[in-house]
Formats: C-alpha cells, sequence, structure tokens
C-alpha cells in the first residue's frame, strides 16, 4: 500500500490546439478532463499498473465532487477531507508539438481544522493498511503553513512508513528538516533547493548531494528529457532513454516517476530505471493521462552508476 497526500487536488482540463497564438480565436481539435494534483496522478499511475494505493486528499465544491467521481471510475480508493471552499480548477492547451500552457489556480483557502484534519486522514490508512510509503505532493493552498511536509514527515515515521515528500520551494526546504527517507525535485526545483544553477548531470549531482546534506534520505531528481538521477547512500546512479518517443505531453511525468519508483521498491538502481519508463511512457500519452503496463517498457532505459558529469543537460 502507497498512500499519497494531495493538499492542492484538481480538475484538469487539456485543450489540444495546432498552435498557441495569443490574442486568437483558437478552434480545439481535442479535449479532455482529468483528475489533478501530483498524488492523485501517482495513485492513478500506481492503479492502471496494478498496485494497491490510497489518494488522501481535500473534496470541495462542484470540482470536488467531479473529482471524486473520475477517481471512482479509475478505480482509486480514496479518503476524502471535505473542505469550505471549492477546490480549484485548472487548464492546460496542449499544442501539436508538444508545448503545454497552463493556467492553474491557486487553491481553496483551508482552516486550520482542515488542515489538521487532512493530517488525521493521512496516517489512518497507514495504521489500517500497513502502507509502506506515505507520500506527500504538490503545492499547498492559501492558509497551509510551509512545515505542513515536515509535520507529515514526522507523523509518517511514528507510523511505522516511510515518507516521500515531492514539492517546491519553501515547503521543500522545511521537509528537509524532518529528514524525509525520499524527496522528488524536477531540475528547477533542485536548483532553487541547492540555491545553484543545474546546468550539467555533475551539477545536479552535486544539488542532490547538497539536499542529502540538509536532511533528505534519498534524492530522486527528474531531468527532463535527460532522464533521472537517484542519489543515496550507497552512491549515484543515472537512467535515461536514449531514443524517446515523440513528445505528446508532459503533464504529470514527474508523477508517475515517482510512482513508478515506489512501486519498484522505492530504493536501489533498479526502481530507478523503473521510474524512468513510466516516465518516458507518460509523455507519449495526451493530457494527464497515467501509462498502464502496456504503455511501459523497461527495455529502452539505458542505466549506469558512473554519471558523465559533464553531461549538458537540455
Amino acid at each position: 500500500m502507497i498512500v499519497t497526500v494531495t493538499a492542492n487536488p484538481s480538475l484538469d482540463r487539456t485543450i489540444a490546439v495546432d498552435r498557441l497564438l495569443r490574442g486568437e480565436i483558437h478552434r480545439a481539435t481535442g479535449d479532455r478532463v482529468d483528475p489533478g494534483g501530483k498524488g492523485v496522478n501517482v495513485s492513478r499511475a500506481l492503479v492502471a499498473n496494478g498496485h494497491r494505493t490510497c489518494a488522501v486528499l481535500t473534496t470541495g465544491g462542484h470540482a470536488g465532487a467531479e473529482l471524486l467521481d473520475l477517481l471512482s471510475e479509475a478505480g482509486v480508493a480514496v479518503e476524502e477531507v471535505p473542505v469550505s471552499q471549492a477546490i480549484r480548477s485548472n487548464l492546460a492547451i496542449a499544442e501539436a508539438d508538444g508545448t503545454v500552457t497552463k493556467l492553474n489556480e491557486t487553491g481553496p483557502v483551508m482552516r486550520p481544522t482542515e488542515i489538521e484534519e487532512l493530517l488525521i486522514a493521512a496516517i489512518t490508512p497507514t495504521l489500517d493498511r500497513s502502507a509502506s510509503w506515505i507520500a506527500g505532493c504538490g503545492s499547498l493552498p492559501p492558509g497551509v503553513d510551509a512545515d505542513f511536509y515536515a509535520v507529515l514527515v514526522e507523523r509518517t515515521r511514528d507510523a511505522g512508513a516511510r515518507a516521500a515528500v515531492d514539492t517546491s520551494g519553501p515547503a521543500l526546504a522545511a521537509s528537509l528538516r524532518a529528514r524525509p527517507d525520499l524527496v522528488k525535485p524536477n531540475r528547477e526545483e533542485l536548483a532553487e533547493a541547492a540555491g545553484a544553477a543545474v546546468a550539467t548531470l555533475g551539477d545536479a549531482v552535486d544539488a542532490a548531494q547538497a539536499l542529502r546534506a540538509a536532511g533528505a534520505g534519498a534524492v530522486l531528481a527528474s531531468l527532463g528529457p535527460d532522464g533521472a538521477i537517484l542519489v543515496d547512500g550507497t552512491g549515484v546512479h543515472h537512467a535515461h532513454v536514449p531514443r524517446p518517443r515523440p513528445l505528446v505531453s508532459a503533464v504529470g511525468a514527474g508523477d508517475a516517476t515517482l510512482a513508478g519508483f515506489l512501486a519498484h521498491g522505492g530504493s536501489g538502481p533498479e526502481a530507478l530505471a523503473a521510474a524512468v519508463a513510466w516516465g518516458a511512457a507518460t509523455v507519449a500519452l495526451p493530457g494527464s493521462v497515467m501509462p498502464g503496463p502496456g504503455d511501459i517498457d523497461l527495455g529502452i532505459v539505458e542505466l549506469t552508476a558512473t554519471p558523465e558529469t559533464d553531461w549538458v543537460l537540455r
């Protein structure tokens, strides 16, 4: 059982156009609505591949009701925490060349009692269902302090599970003080957290080591077309896809990467290779569709324990 915690879930609508031109009228070539939020996407990817998960999330308003309906259709088990305001609705404009322009709402203002209810709901599945991981994912809505994930990590440890954090900015920095077992930044988040530019694979490794020095047990950093690195107490590993599939939409690729890593044990190079395979499969799918077994090919991933430090990131 892998529990995901999403404090700021969303209803995500994706509209496809040939090319986005500012100020012009466009004819959509397609559209879809998906459940959204980083933790929600992790749970969706896990379910699509036959793994047990529970998505702990807030719900409110019509968007919250539709989100629950969509997750029920997808077979995702949910622990909901109703909040007084409506959850957010996000819009993504996907162009034919794979470029995605996102318009994300801020999310509801959460009351202190609602925040505590979310933390309680996150731990309950761990105790009742023997969860191995609790993954706190995504941005925090208004009213939620940056130490939310730090508190979640501490309570997760007390419950006997491992804690993963996938967030950015002050929330990521605060979580490190609680010493999470795993953090999963992307390239930009990694650079921001380490306070240094990440232009090469060597830079990424150095930044990941800085996060470990600040408290992270392991760092799984997704690097877009350059794959991902895993930096932990055993060393450094790099995995990438030498011949990637054509880009359709990168939305949710990082979430699928985390899901693949946790689904394959949550540690070691084999889990890293699976993570990159899951992420690579996601970018070939529309909107925020999560990949299933028929989409994922572990054989396309190249894995090395001796990363090329001068590898220039794209």
